[in-house]
């Protein structure tokens, strides 16, 4: 069975905190002159002190007097506060030019924002202390951002599956890993040292009976998570039926009590979106959507029979017209990314990939290497045997390349009987061993055309980050790409140039 670091190994780039985050943790787990350093830290960004002023200033915290320095937040809202604000705003940021794709970024953060003030005010409301329920409620979904970033059209069709099976997403996931996105949270966010008092809670706020010492902690996280997902998320009406019901019985709110905090929770979700500077969106205020939901249940004024037909036939429409959506998604992903002839990723998937690793790759000082490939003497195949054939050797060539590459490589096809390969996390000595064996598997394969027998090679030209002393963008990394190509095809062809 696949494990979490199997996973990350595997399948996931495991990204990095950034660097500022590093030393804001560092500063406070030093229990001398921990706010010193703290605020040391936090000055260096006037960006980052104005808002966190903001933010100690705002409604959630409900402080009496104006906070107007770090040392007067330390003192009114507490250092570990002061460390989980700064915290928040850094991780927000640095996930902010993300690539999207299909992914609502702006969505996820009003959501995990949502869920933290859910999470902050729930915790003054049943009289539990967890200090860091703020961050731990803003981070408990990363996971599912982490995923996605990884492999968008992988995590899109479990998305597709969730809405066909009507299952949650922890459980489609499970079915599918072994394992879900709190449970890819807390491996990240163990892996960049934050406290257990972080990473057990949100390891568990899915769960059902989640582990001691974690349980009142993980318990709050979860109708945070419920609470926000009926802000923000479909069948709000059902959802707060099921938000108040829990409360009642896991903490004896009466109604009136209720309205109060949640409608309290919009309206403060609201005000500190606009701090981190995420669009709110539309938040109805919950004795709204309450109202909403007794009017439905009013007008189902059905026979028990009619109502099983009538969710029974609904039901059914639902499952048919799901399964034809993901049939449609599937082919517009194929149309979007897919070169029709050969099957490998078209020219606008290969530009997309390029930014996004490029990206990562500078963020995290990782390297990143690109094969430029092309097809030695084709016109001489096209002329020979026809077009007909030509393309048989570009389709059978493009398949000989996906086998002989990692699983983590990208083969694409640039256009014509040119190609390239973007290996992530790949330097100098890696790219020459992968493109040795691209060169010399191609030119062993022989190409059946009745009773002939086909052979081409491959000229290709590979450039690596590693080999940069400068910040590289990714125009020049194909231009030094294309020149190594150049260079080989001028040095004698089937061979590999740097």
């Amino acid at each position: 069975m696949t494990t979490v670091q199997d996973f990350f190994d595997e399948r996931l780039k495991l990204p990095s905190p950034p660097a500022i985050a590093l030393r804001i943790l560092k500063a406070v787990r030093q229990d001398d002159n921990s706010f010193n350093e703290l605020a040391e830290i936090v000055m260096a960004d006037p960006v980052l002190v104005a808002r966190i002023m903001k933010l100690a200033n705002s409604s959630l915290y409900g402080q009496p007097n104006r906070v107007d320095s770090l040392a007067k937040a330390a003192t009114l809202i507490g250092t570990q506060n002061l460390k989980n604000i700064a915290l928040s705003f850094v991780i927000i940021q640095d996930f902010q030019d993300a690539p999207q794709g299909s992914f609502d970024l702006n969505l996820f953060w009003r959501r995990a924002i949502s869920t933290a003030v859910s999470a902050e005010i729930l915790v003054k409301s049943v009289g539990h202390i967890d200090h860091d329920i703020f961050i731990s409620a803003l981070l408990q979904d990363i996971g599912v951002l982490v995923m996605f970033l990884s492999d968008a059209a992988s995590y899109t069709e479990i998305l597709d599956k969730k809405r066909i099976s009507g299952k949650s997403l922890c459980e489609t996931e499970k079915e599918q890993f072994g394992f879900d996105h709190s449970e890819i949270s807390s491996h990240l966010l163990n892996n960049w040292n934050l406290p257990d008092s972080i990473c057990g809670p949100i390891q568990y706020h899915h769960s059902k009976k989640p582990k001691e010492p974690y349980r009142n902690s993980a318990q709050i996280l979860g109708f945070a998570d419920k609470i926000s997902a009926m802000y923000h998320g479909t069948q709000s009406n059902k959802k707060a039926i099921e938000i108040r019901q829990g409360l009642k019985e896991n903490y004896q709110f009466e109604d009136e009590h209720i309205d109060k905090v949640i409608d309290t929770i919009g309206e403060k979700a609201r005000e500190v979106m606009e701090l981190f500077a995420i669009k709110p969106g539309d938040i109805k205020p919950f004795s709204q959507i309450m109202q909403e939901a007794v009017e439905e249940l009013g007008r189902l004024n059905f026979s028990y029979e009619q109502i099983v037909l009538e969710l029974k036939q609904a039901k059914q429409n639902a499952e048919l017209l799901a399964v034809n959506l993901k049939q449609a998604n599937d082919k517009l992903r194929e149309l979007a990314f897919r070169d029709e002839l050969t099957g490998l990723y078209n020219h606008r998937y290969y530009q997309e990939v390029m930014a996004s690793e490029l990206n990562r790759s500078i963020r995290y000082k990782h390297p990143l290497s690109l094969l430029l490939i092309d097809i030695d003497f084709f016109k001489n195949v096209n002329d020979t045997f026809g077009h007909i054939v030509g393309d048989r050797v570009l389709q059978e060539v493009s398949q000989t390349m996906v086998k002989l590459v990692r699983q983590s490589d990208i083969v694409a096809r640039y256009g014509g009987e040119e190609f390239a390969i973007v290996m992530p996390e790949t330097g100098k000595v890696g790219g020459k061993v992968i493109a040795q064996r691209v060169r010399r598997g191609i030119e062993q394969y022989q190409i059946k055309n009745n009773n002939q027998t086909i052979s081409v090679t491959v000229s290709i030209g590979l450039v690596s980050t590693d080999m940069a002393n400068v910040e590289i963008t990714r125009e020049a990394l194909i231009a030094q790409s294309d020149k190594a190509l150049y260079k080989a095809k001028r040095n004698g062809r089937n061979r590999v140039e740097i």
